[in-house]
């Protein structure tokens, strides 16, 4: 059995323990921010100087709320000419058109009509032998003409029905169009929630890389913790989290995993892990900085001595100063849990360091 020499300053009995039973927790160290949920930073697809901030920081807002606008003159002037071009080729207003077709087709029509009786007659007439051919052949030609007149109105009017409803409809898409790009100008709320933050101020040149404002439940927050990669594969969902923040001094406040980022920060090396608390603490707001630890074993009634009374992290040192192999279970800041190798009677001292 190894012999290893031990600290001898002070009182030597004052450094014999012996191992206890208490409960003991193992965790995992993670620090981050309180955020509400679905909090977003708001960019609009403009570029341009703002015009008008509709809300003020700490107002609650509706989903489709204006927040901000953009001035933009030449997209006005895009939608007035849309509705200058939508109105001028609307079908009410080229009703006159077709009007004007319908009253020429149907002239054309009697006119048909009229030279058929002409052609009919004639034709009785030069059965009974009244009448020279050449004037059969004039009602005939005339006959054709008036009908090849009415078939091309009958064509006409159809196309320019067509082409209405066509010049219609798309100086609708057009304006609606017009509209859609000219919206993309007003910065609008995609929650129900409240504005945390306005980032411009009225006049500045914004773009669409610029965040414009921060905007986020009113009700519900979650903690955005980072966890390093050597601890990830320990953390799983439901488990408790233990939270201390500098805002609440000396109080902890529990929460729960409810999200692992599946991708590692290359930066940073850690994971985003996600968490809600089980009961509010009494004021929150976003970007509150804490600490937490992730507890992801427990037990009960476990064998423990203090870390620093382990030597080499697999052995502990006897009061007669023998080394004694152990094994060890779960570990903290503090203490180790030793599942075999001694027991409650063990008198153990502190190794050298």
């Amino acid at each position: 059995m190894a012999v290893l020499l031990v600290s001898s300053c002070g009182n030597p009995e004052s450094n014999i323990i012996t191992p206890k039973r208490q409960a003991l927790t193992e965790s995992v160290y993670a620090f981050g921010i309180v955020k509400a949920k679905d909090q977003y930073e708001a960019f609009t697809s403009a570029s341009g100087p703002i015009q008008e901030i509709f809300v003020e920081e700490g107002d609650t807002v509706k989903a489709g709320s204006p927040i901000l606008q953009v001035f933009s003159e030449r997209e006005a002037l895009s939608r007035e000419n849309a509705q200058l071009s939508q109105a001028f080729a609307d079908q009410q207003a080229n009703q006159s058109k077709l009007r004007d077709l319908e009253l020429a087709t149907d002239l054309a029509k009697s006119k048909m009509i009229n030279d058929s009786l002409l052609l009919s007659r004639q034709k009785s007439l030069w059965g009974q032998n009244i009448g020279s051919a050449v004037e059969l052949e004039q009602r005939q030609l005339a006959y054709q003409n008036s009908k090849t007149a009415y078939e091309s109105y009958l064509l006409r009017h159809r196309d320019l029905q067509r082409e209405i409803e066509f010049n219609s409809k798309s100086a609708s898409k057009n304006l609606a169009i017009s509209r859609v790009v000219e919206s993309d100008y007003t910065l609008r709320s995609k929650i129900d929630g409240v504005v945390f933050s306005i980032l411009k101020e009225k006049g500045e040149m914004v773009s669409p890389q610029t965040p414009l404002a921060v905007i986020g439940s009113a009700v519900y927050f979650l903690l955005e913790l980072q966890v390093d990669e050597y601890d990830i594969s320990k953390v799983e969902l439901g488990q408790l989290v233990l939270v201390t923040m500098d805002s609440f001094k000396e109080q902890v406040f529990e929460a729960k995993v409810t999200r692992i980022y599946p991708i590692m920060d290359p930066r940073s090396k850690s994971f985003t892990v996600e968490a809600v608390f089980s009961k509010n603490p009494p004021k929150l707001f976003p970007n509150l900085t804490l600490e937490a630890n992730i507890v992801t074993k427990e037990s009960p009634a476990a064998l423990v001595i203090p870390r620093n009374y382990l030597w080499m992290e697999n052995s502990v040192i006897t009061e007669d100063g023998d080394t004694l192999p152990v094994k060890v279970g779960l570990k903290n800041f503090q203490f180790a849990e030793i599942l075999e190798g001694v027991d409650e009677q063990t008198q153990l001292i502190q190794p050298e360091r």
